[in-house]
């Protein structure tokens, strides 16, 4: 920002000024600490091989981010700890079918009263412009059907229940 073309009125920095006209002095990084755990050269980098896409790949990284990889054990081949995955919005369990997000309703193709089999259409649901079916959770019979095409629903609010 120190640069003429910065700081001189008319203002001359354009979308390719970097390409076309910047001089680069800055100095490229230079690691503060010289290499000497394992894994680690001379110029304070560090190498590791990692997979991406079935293919075997060298990456080279300075050891100044302050996580050597040897002493993580990651270099050994020990496994990055996975978390959990959350489940998201309510689930299906007992009688009760239960909307899993907000939205609109677009479709309601069952009747109070009506049989349907586990994994039947009960209603189609519309959020950001995508559609979702509900499908029964188990077999039974539709009872307290409050659902209609365009009604809003929250997460979470009842549809029917299946008995």
């Amino acid at each position: 920002v120190t640069d003429p073309a910065f700081t001189t009125d008319p203002f001359r920095i354009h979308t390719r000024w970097i390409e076309t006209e910047f001089t680069n002095d800055i100095k490229p990084f230079a690691p503060t600490t010289p290499g000497g755990d394992e894994g680690e050269d001379e110029t304070g980098r560090e190498t590791i091989v990692v997979e991406v896409g079935g293919k075997r790949l060298e990456v080279s990284l300075p050891s100044s981010l302050g996580m050597s990889l040897a002493r993580t054990g990651l270099a050994a081949g020990a496994k990055p700890k996975r978390r959990a995955a959350k489940k998201s919005g309510p689930t299906a369990s007992g009688d009760t079918l239960a909307s899993p997000m907000q939205g609109t309703i677009v479709k309601v193709a069952v009747e109070d009263g009506q049989e349907v089999q586990e994994g039947d259409l009960i209603v189609v649901l519309e959020a950001m412009k995508m559609e979702q079916p509900l499908n029964a959770h188990k077999t039974g019979t539709i009872t307290g059907l409050t659902a209609e095409v365009g009604a809003s629903l929250t997460s979470g609010a009842t549809i029917c229940d299946i008995k």
